[in-house]
């Protein structure tokens, strides 16, 4: 009788960029079948040394997982698949899409529709964030609501540096608030294609602020000369308010 016995590796690496010849495996395994290393090894045409050293990069990043075939008494077969995030990973690549789409956006004649689209948008990114700002968070870290708008800041900066958008934090000495600076803008063709009512900066304090659990503001920004994008606290919104806002997003 054959036992199957899918193990995976704890992600480590899967936010880094792939090298080619792992993109190679990947593409090899995206018809869906499991394959065993000697499949691996005629599919691209490289040694079985080859395959195991991609192999173990591609599973220390959670990117494939590897199933256990034991029959008899011989040797256990190993056969290896995508995970969710190999799946992902060995997909085309989405920018072209998300350039199209959001061209589509602002092309919405309806601007209470277009603002809407882009709100929701906004607010579905700040909730990834949030919940990748949680994911990493340590048992014995207290809950984002009894943290400081600094602390949350920080927090979200190291999200925002694993995905390569340049951040720093830092306290202003005029008011002893701190901001959150996007050094490199992270949409680039996409902040260019809305830059006349600036909706992508509209969109990014929304985001931002839904991550955050308090209420930002752009301060300053890259399209009107700045040489970075600069959000800091909204003076109209209260500490508590965003403490209540908060806490029901933790619930």
């Amino acid at each position: 009788m054959t036992q199957q016995q899918p193990t995976q590796r704890q992600p480590a690496a899967a936010s880094e960029d792939l090298r080619s010849v792992d993109r190679e495996l990947l593409s090899a395994l995206r018809g869906g079948q499991s394959m065993t290393i000697g499949d691996l090894t005629d599919a691209l045409g490289v040694t079985a040394t080859a395959v195991r050293q991609r192999i173990d990069r591609l599973l220390s990043a959670g990117l494939i997982e590897r199933q256990k075939e034991v029959a008899g008494r011989g040797r256990p077969t190993y056969r290896y698949g995508l995970t969710v995030l190999g799946h992902q990973r060995a997909g085309a690549n989405p920018a072209e899409l998300a350039d199209a789409m959001w061209r589509e956006i602002m092309a919405i004649d309806d601007a209470e529709v277009r603002d809407a689209v882009v709100a929701g948008v906004a607010s579905r990114l700040g909730r990834q964030y949030l919940a990748k700002i949680r994911a990493i968070a340590d048992d014995d870290d207290p809950v984002l609501s009894d943290l400081s708008l600094e602390e949350r800041m920080k927090r979200l900066a190291g999200v925002l540096a694993g995905e390569r958008i340049e951040t720093d934090v830092r306290t202003l000495a005029s008011n002893d608030l701190p901001v959150l600076d996007i050094t490199a803008c992270p949409y680039p063709s996409l902040t260019e294609a809305a830059s006349h009512d600036r909706a992508m900066c509209r969109l990014e304090e929304q985001m931002l602020s839904e991550a955050l659990g308090k209420q930002v503001q752009l301060s300053s920004c890259r399209l009107d000369g700045d040489d970075r994008c600069q959000f800091s606290a909204s003076p109209e919104t209260s500490d508590s308010a965003d403490d209540t806002n908060q806490e029901q997003q933790e619930r």
